[in-house]
This record gives structure tokens, C-alpha cells and sequence, in this order.
């Protein structure tokens, strides 16, 4: 089957420097946007670079031995985005994610985390740290990740069947390897909270029909009764180089009936507001919840839109403010941090640009307001930024 790659659309040279706001916004925690919706959330690139070569996020016909990385001195350093991440926790950020490409690959990565370790909210809440990882380096890392400091971890997983799982990642790497980081994650500690609690790994999937979709209960099989977190996620139309397609997404509520005629789930309540995934326990055999046994959450950014509660921004390896995953432009604060500007100057630039956003491309696309055509089946051309630039 043919695949349509669309050209890059490379945000890392085209945003402009910011201008420091005329009216200074203080760090008091209330922060909002337009839409009344705090910030809490941020996820933070650490590199371009990646490993795999997914199709959904970066496929090799894009992505290839010709694609100019980042130069090292254009990402942002460990104590920039140390200093950074300080000043969004002063604005209210509970949750820092390391994200990339794939955050392993940076050099040191432990160094960073035990930086943002360190880092106290402004009422000695606990704050939590945690990482998005292929796993692929995982055995490798995991120790000294929590070490470090870390406090959870995701690894993205599309597949138990190495045939599928290696179609996935397009590098031919196995996912008996994947496996073993995750155990070495297990076995470290690494499903803790902020407050010492075990909550489990996460585990992501993202689910393409008729590429992988028949690995879901393959998928649960292995990892039922592991007390894991299992996240399907809906393909979804990020950036521009995916060739992605409505008729490619499995709609969450079809891939809960299908997991409902083998497992007895019972929806469970968010853990927060703004929470991306809609939760659902396992029943024993006596018809209660077991959380020994796991859970699933399906996230339905397609097809059940969550931008009224969206609390997320995102900063890139370049040092560039994005409030959306779906977002075409970005704020660029590394350009403040090298200009010596001081920390209340870009804890006023932050404010200043999440008290203007309106972000919500899912809700807009659900209504349909100009953002598909071909009854659904292809997006226009709006040039969004892509994944690996700015992390999942």
C-alpha cells in the first residue's frame, strides 16, 4: 500500500523572538487562559533525535540519513530547562514530562532529572516527575533514572508481535527488548508517584486500523494482571508528515467493545481534572475492581475531543512554548533566557502567553469548522508542528 508523505513543516527556525509584555504578570498559581483553564502540565523535549522511525511521528521516507538535526548548541541546556521548569511550577505546573524524539538519547539525561528533582512547588507540594520512552534503552537507564529522582514512566508499546511491533517502529528492533526495559523498570521502582505511591507503569499504544489494531487484546493478554496502566490512544492527525486518515483511527468506544467481550471492565473516576484518559478497572472473579489486576484508559483526542479541560503546554528542545499539540507556532523563551533576561521578566512573558490562549484544535475539528475535508477522510493543509519535535 502506497504512502502519502507530506513535506516538513519546519517550526524550529520560523518563530519570531519574543517581546517582553508591558504589563508584568506575577507568578500566583491562578494562571488561566481564555478559556478559564489552568496551567498544570508541562512536557518538555529534550532532543529530536529518535531511534525508531514510526510512521505516525516520524517516518523514514521524512526522517531520513539527510534530515538536519538540531546542532547541539541550539537545544536548551540542563539548567536552562531547570530554571525554566522552576518558573512553570511558580505558575503552577504539578507534572513535568520528559519527552522527545526519545528523551534516552540525551546525553546525561539523569543529570537533568536530578536537577528537576530538586525543584519545590510553591506550597512544598511533591511534584511529579516523570518520562515518555520507547524503552529500547530502558535496561540500560532505568537505575540510575530513579537514582536520579524519577518518579514514573510511560513506554510506548504498539505491538506483542514482533512482526507487527518491527512494521511499527520501521528499524527492525524487537520487542522482546522493549519487554525487558519494562521489567527493568518494574523492578526499579519506577510506577511510583510523587507521594511513594505504586501506581504502576504506563504503557502507551497508539492504534492504527488494519496496521496494528489486532494487537489490543494481544496486548492486554500479556500485561492483564501485571498491575500496569495500558493506554490506547487513537492515531491522530499531529503535524503534517504522517499522511494520516479518518478511516485509520479505531474509535475509543469501538475498542472498549471489543475489549469488553473478553474482560469485565467498570469505568473508574479521572484521577484529576484534565486528564486525557478515560479509565476503566478490571473485575475479579467476584465482581469487584482489583487494582492488582491493572487498567486501561483509552485516549479519544479524535473522536471524544478533551480541549475544555486541556492544562497542558509544551516546551520543545529548542526552547520553544507550544499550548497545543496540535499548535502551528510557537513562543520562543530560549531567545529571553540568552538575553539575560531575569526570572521575573519570563515568569511574565509565560503569563502573558497562556492568558492568551485559545488553543483547541480537537474540539474545532470534531465540529467540523473548516479543518477536514473529503467528508473526514484527509486534513487540509494547516501546517501543525510535528510530534517529535515537541513530544507526545
Amino acid at each position: 500500500m502506497s504512502q502519502r508523505i507530506i513535506p516538513l513543516h519546519d517550526e524550529r527556525t520560523s518563530s519570531p523572538k519574543l517581546s517582553l509584555p508591558g504589563e508584568a504578570v506575577q507568578a500566583s498559581g491562578l494562571l488561566r487562559d481564555l478559556h478559564h483553564r489552568p496551567l498544570r502540565d508541562l512536557r518538555i523535549s529534550v532532543t529530536d533525535r529518535c531511534n525508531f522511525r514510526c510512521q505516525y511521528c516520524m517516518p523514514k521516507e521524512v526522517f531520513d540519513s539527510h534530515y538536519k538535526y538540531l546542532p547541539h548548541s541550539d537545544l536548551l541546556n540542563f539548567e536552562e530547562i531547570a530554571r525554566l521548569s522552576q518558573l512553570f511550577v511558580n505558575h503552577g505546573v504539578k507534572k513535568l514530562r520528559l519527552t522527545g524524539g526519545e528523551p534516552l538519547l540525551r546525553k546525561n539525561i539523569e543529570v537533568l532529572i536530578a536537577q528537576l528533582a530538586q525543584i519545590k512547588t510553591p506550597d512544598a507540594s511533591p511534584l511529579d516527575l516523570t518520562l515518555t520512552t520507547n524503552g529500547s534503552l530502558l535496561t540500560k537507564k532505568a537505575q540510575a533514572l530513579k537514582q536520579a529522582g524519577l518518579n514514573r514512566i510511560t513506554v510506548s508499546l504498539d505491538a506483542m508481535s514482533d512482526d507487527v511491533f518491527k512494521i511499527m517502529n520501521d528499524v527492525d528492533y524487537p520487542v522482546e527488548d522493549v519487554l525487558q526495559g519494562i521489567q527493568s523498570a518494574q523492578d526499579v521502582g519506577l510506577g511510583r508517584d510523587a507521594l511513594g505511591h505504586f501506581s504502576g507503569l504506563k504503557i502507551n499504544m497508539v492504534v492504527k486500523r488494519g496496521t496494528n489494531d489486532q494487537e489490543i487484546l494481544p496486548m492486554l493478554r500479556h500485561f492483564y494482571g501485571k498491575g500496569m496502566s495500558l493506554r490506547f490512544i487513537e492515531y491522530m492527525d499531529v503535524g503534517s508528515t504522517n499522511g494520516w486518515q479518518m478511516q485509520e483511527v479505531l474509535p475509543s468506544h469501538e475498542l472498549i467493545e471489543r475489549v469488553g467481550k473478553e474482560f469485565d471492565l467498570q469505568a473508574l473516576p479521572s484521577h484529576s481534572k484534565g486528564e486525557t484518559a478515560q479509565r476503566y478497572g478490571f473485575k475479579n472473579q467476584w465482581g469487584q475492581i482489583d487494582p492488582a489486576l491493572g487498567e486501561i484508559g483509552v485516549i479519544s483526542s479524535v473522536t471524544q475531543a478533551f480541549c475544555a479541560d486541556c492544562n497542558r503546554a509544551r516546551l520543545s528542545t529548542e526552547g520553544k512554548l507550544f499550548l497545543c499539540l496540535f499548535a502551528n507556532k510557537g513562543y520562543d523563551l530560549k531567545s529571553l533566557l540568552r538575553s539575560n533576561a531575569s526570572d521575573e521578566d519570563i515568569t511574565s512573558a509565560i503569563g502573558h502567553i497562556w492568558g492568551l490562549r485559545d488553543d483547541r484544535y480537537s474540539e474545532l475539528r470534531a465540529k467540523g469548522q473548516g479543518l477536514l475535508l473529503d467528508q473526514g477522510q484527509t486534513v487540509n493543509a494547516i501546517k501543525r508542528v510535528e510530534m517529535s519535535y515537541i513530544g507526545g
